[in-house]
């Protein structure tokens, strides 16, 4: 079997065959019952329900819709989220794994429900998730997770193959779950957004939120104001931190995604691996013909090896799954995603001094159902309504097991990596850079990060990243430069492109750089 290529470009299966439409930026202010802060599931789910019952609702998009997480996702519907149920019921009590259950179900039936009402074409599909194990040390830990599944009244078996050329310990099946095509979805959710008067702005990105006479203003940063009873920040990581520390309470992870025909029928299911590295399998179509999804391969953002790697590991999962077939790689691309250090997502008030400032945040890689569900649980708070779930979600609990083992760990690595890439040593030349490639520099005594784009031109940024100051890394796969402290995420010329970094690197002039002295670093993670 010959070896695939990757391609050289990031881009999303979701993104084709899909109109999304597209809005102006804010330019003047507003005073709206809700401003919902943040253009993919999350918030554009709540504005289409806040919408529906009559309420005057503006939401800002700092980017375009959907060009977040929720476009770069692998898209599965399902309560199955890796091994959750177990640890959840040994760290937090059995009411608290069920409740997680019970409500990323009820995530799926709305969604479920909302596209049979609007009879959205959007290839839903029903089908089983399965966890498979290809280890003794994971194989036991699936056993624990069925057990726990049996104590939950979750439907589900243990089972020894699945239909893929993958030797197997063993494999944990949840039944009736989903899959559908995000974009398509939500793009027809956007539309009742418009038609029942609900405001859209792009390009508008919100820097902050004041307090006045009981209400919030949303500031961007072009000054225009949006005052509203009620903010919902639903950008992935809180625009709007406030007092919470968010960004001391989670870390960022990345995945990896390819698109991939494979020249045979896809046998069904969703699948995930439990080893280490993750490996992921779905269907999914393009131009009404079947294809794989092949996904996984997670790490912390901004730490490891250069990003290419992790699309390499994929191929090799897809050398193997495939060996009967010649496969063509179609897509590939990356997301990025936070995790609670209980794995349970924060979704409800700020602070208990701020209970009309709303986030939703940490969906763990399950943005379909998490997502949902916070859309759904802000929308209820907002309402008056009682939801079942508000005390689960909360983001005022701070349990000592595991959250306070894992908040001083995570912020040992922090440290660890800060220190770390202040003793970093430049080595090589800037001149050996080739076309497409990133790396840091020395110029004059100080750090600097530089890309030689395809036409030769070079871009140089400071690399201290402008949240806590730990130095960013190149990202090869992305071109990018990525924070391995809180997971900010830089342009190759220095806008913000993930939070919880606010402001840009600072951008330098090569051309007016001659009189410096330029050694730079070969740069990957």
């Amino acid at each position: 079997m010959s070896q695939a290529n990757i391609p050289d470009e990031s881009h999303s299966l979701w993104k084709d065959e899909t109109s999304i439409p597209t809005f102006g930026p804010l330019t003047e202010d507003q005073t709206v019952d809700v401003a919902i802060v943040g253009g993919g599931i999350t918030g554009i789910t709540a504005a289409y329900l806040l919408t529906q019952q009559g309420l005057n609702v503006t939401l800002l998009e700092a980017s375009t819709l959907l060009n977040g997480t929720t476009g770069h996702t692998t898209a599965k519907i399902t309560a199955q989220h890796e091994l959750i149920y177990d640890e959840l019921i040994n760290n937090m009590g059995y009411n608290t794994a069920r409740m997680y259950y019970e409500a990323n179900t009820d995530a799926l039936q709305l969604i479920e429900e909302l596209v049979k009402n609007y009879q959205i074409d959007c290839d839903f599909e029903k089908q089983d998730a399965y966890l498979f194990s290809t280890s003794g040390e994971y194989k036991n830990k699936l056993e624990k997770e069925y057990q726990a599944y049996d104590n939950l009244n979750i439907k589900g078996n243990l089972e020894k193959q699945i239909p893929f050329n993958v030797t197997i310990e063993n494999a944990l099946s949840m039944k009736d779950q989903a899959q559908f095509h995000p974009l398509k979805y939500l793009a027809h959710l956007v539309d009742l957004i418009t038609k029942q008067g609900g405001k859209i702005h792009e390009q508008t990105t919100a820097v902050n939120v004041e307090d006045t006479h009981g209400a919030s203003v949303v500031v961007t940063r072009e000054g225009f104001k949006v005052k509203a009873n009620y903010v919902l920040a639903c950008s992935h990581f809180p625009f709007y931190e406030g007092t919470g520390l968010y960004s001391a309470r989670m870390y960022a992870s990345r995945s990896y995604v390819m698109a991939v025909n494979a020249n045979k029928p896809y046998p069904g299911g969703m699948y995930l691996s439990v080893d280490k590295p993750e490996h992921s399998i779905r269907k999914a179509y393009l131009n009404g013909e079947e294809i794989y999804l092949i996904g996984g391969e997670d790490h912390k953002t901004g730490q490891g090896a250069g990003m290419m790697e992790h699309y390499k590991g994929l191929r090799r999962f897809c050398n193997d799954i495939f060996t009967e077939n010649n496969y063509e790689i179609l897509h590939r691309w990356s997301a990025q995603d936070l995790i609670t250090f209980d794995k349970i997502p924060y979704v409800g008030a700020l602070t208990k001094k701020r209970q009309n400032v709303l986030i939703a945040t940490g969906y763990r890689k399950w943005g379909m159902t998490n997502g949902t569900n916070a859309a759904k649980l802000m929308s209820d708070i907002v309402l008056g309504n009682m939801n079942p779930y508000q005390e689960l979600f909360a983001p005022s609990r701070f349990s000592p097991d595991p959250s306070l083992k894992k908040f001083f760990m995570e912020n040992i690595d922090m440290a660890k990596h800060l220190i770390k890439g202040k003793m970093e040593i430049p080595r090589a030349k800037i001149e050996e850079l080739e076309p497409d490639e990133g790396s840091k520099i020395r110029i004059d005594g100080e750090k600097k990060g530089a890309y030689k784009d395809k036409d030769g031109e070079i871009h140089i940024v400071d690399t201290t990243c402008t949240h806590a100051g730990c130095e960013v890394n190149w990202n090869d796969s992305e071109r990018t430069w990525d924070c391995p402290c809180h997971g900010s995420r830089f342009s190759y010329t220095g806008e913000v492109l993930e939070g919880p970094a606010e402001k840009p690197l600072q951008k330098h002039d090569y051309h007016m750089l001659d009189n410096f002295d330029l050694d730079d670093e070969r740069s990957g993670y």
